[in-house]
């Protein structure tokens, strides 16, 4: 027999990912109450979709590599990788995707979780229906929290509604590694998972309109590239596809344009995300997407959204993560979470009123100016701050200075390693707008790049930090002389 219940907290979470979590964390270490609400698994995309199953896939090859380029440990290596015993780690990894444990840190929390597709009403108003059947009538005293995350964006391509095809979650819960596989699209998650997928045995080809990781600086895509080849993945760069069909034994062709083909057991789709924010209501409290467009949301520093009824006057709606649509990555979603949940926790005291400082534990000022991000790959490539391109548009008096990563360290790590760094120097503050390793392992030297953008260390102050010998992290002290330091 099903119930129509209704609830009062101070804070409700639409979506339990890990941004959600963060949000409801937050606001109940800062004595408010709050739900979360979950149609799917707790925990969320990264979870059991996408951050942790794609770098376990990733992580055994890397290992593996790593080792063969070192001279003694080569000789030692003579087999390849065991790909049921990298999707039994994936497995481990992802709980089996199971979410009592998170389920678990949920309730020992003090949150409340309601499993169900919730969706708003009025102000400060959310319906749930549930999947124990009962439907839930629940009201905010102080805010609603959007944090649904993203949904893959699907190409135009003609044919593709016709196939089965894979997106990130297929590839990444995959149960068996296929014979072949086409990859469409050269942005991380594409790059990534190719990779991944030859170094388990597959015949991998990427085909990717514009060039492979386009939004990096130049030199350190192309090393990533040059790894892919050597995996033997066969990379279609600047060539759009035209269609695909099924062929009677099942298998998949694309026809590329200029005429070519590429034929695959399975099609991945990884041309890009966008903001899952079809079906929670929004249009209700007069946010809806304008001309048949997609919905985006334009929130504040403190994730509050811009519009919807009443929220100008007494602010109640908020958007946090992938939904927020700013940057779709989970370790800064988690950041600007803690954000929100903490400056909805200090307004509902009376401790925060109107914008919130920039710097301030109640804004998430980092996404304008340092988003670390890193490339598993092999070689990695991470990047955090603004490339030059990106300082130049936004109007900074910019230098750069760029050698490859040729240091003890590096020559010790692996025989004929090769690297590639890059700082972004602010001329007339004299501190680093950005930076960009590429090479194997330089994912450890980012956090160092972020808390020299993110505390704008003055050039000759960041001198004074001495790396290590022998560590790669010694391109540093190359790159600073480089300057002419």
């Amino acid at each position: 027999m099903t119930a129509q219940l209704a609830r009062e907290f101070d804070v409700i979470v639409i979506g339990a990912g890990a941004v959600g979590e963060n949000v409801a964390e937050r606001v109940v270490q800062g004595g408010l109450t709050a739900v979360l609400i979950e149609a799917e698994l707790v925990g969320g995309e990264c979870s059991y979709w996408a951050c942790m199953p794609s770098k376990a896939l990733l992580r055994p090859g890397t290992a593996l590599h790593g080792a063969q380029t070192v001279p003694g440990a080569a000789e030692a290596v003579t087999r390849t990788l065991d790909a049921a015993a990298v999707l039994k780690r994936r497995d481990y990894f992802t709980s089996n995707w199971q979410d009592d444990g998170q389920v678990k840190w949920v309730q020992d929390t003090g949150i409340e979780l309601i499993r169900g597709h919730g969706w708003i009403t009025d102000t400060r108003k959310v319906n749930v229906a549930g999947l124990d059947g009962n439907s839930y009538a629940l009201t905010a005293r102080h805010a609603v929290v959007v944090a649904t995350g993203s949904s893959p964006t699907m190409p135009p391509l003609e044919g593709l509604s016709d196939v089965d095809y894979w997106t990130t979650r297929e590839a990444t819960s995959a149960r068996e590694i296929p014979e072949r596989l086409a990859v469409l699209g050269g942005g991380v998650a594409g790059t990534e998972l190719a990779q991944a997928f030859a170094r388990l045995g597959a015949s991998v080809t990427l085909v990717a309109r514009g060039s492979l990781l386009g939004a990096f600086p130049e030199e350190a895509a192309t090393l990533v590239a040059a790894g892919l080849r050597a995996d033997g993945v066969r990379l279609h760069l600047h060539t759009g596809t035209s269609s695909v069909r099924e062929n009677d034994d099942g298998s998949l062709t694309l026809e590329l344009e200029g005429g070519s083909t590429v034929t695959a057991d399975k099609l991945l789709v990884t041309t890009g995300r966008h903001p899952a924010l079809e079906g929670i209501g929004l249009e209700s409290v007069g946010l809806a997407a304008e001309d048949g467009g997609e919905l985006r949301l334009s929130t504040d520093a403190t994730g509050l959204v811009s519009g919807g009824a009443g929220n100008d006057a007494e602010p109640w709606l908020y958007a946090a993560g992938d939904a927020a649509g700013k940057v779709m990555l989970t370790h800064q979603g988690k950041y600007g979470a803690r954000a929100t949940g903490d400056a909805i926790a200090a307004r509902a005291k009376g401790e925060l009123s109107g914008e919130a400082a920039p710097w301030s534990r109640y804004a998430r000022t980092a996404d304008d100016h340092a988003v670390p991000n890193v490339v598993f790959t092999d070689p990695e490539l991470a990047n955090v701050g603004r490339t030059v391109r990106q300082a130049e548009r936004d109007g900074f008096s910019v230098s750069s200075v760029e050698l490859p990563i040729q240091v003890a360290g590096s020559s010790l790590h692996a025989e004929r390693y090769e690297g590639w760094a890059q700082l972004v120097v602010d001329e007339d503050r004299k501190v680093l707008l950005g930076a960009t390793f590429a090479g194997p392992d330089v994912a450890e030297l980012l956090h160092a790049a972020t808390i020299a953008v993110v505390g704008e260390v003055p050039l000759d102050r960041l001198w004074h930090a001495v790396p290590s010998y022998p560590t790669i992290s010694e391109v540093w002290l190359r790159l600073l002389e480089e300057y002419g330091l």
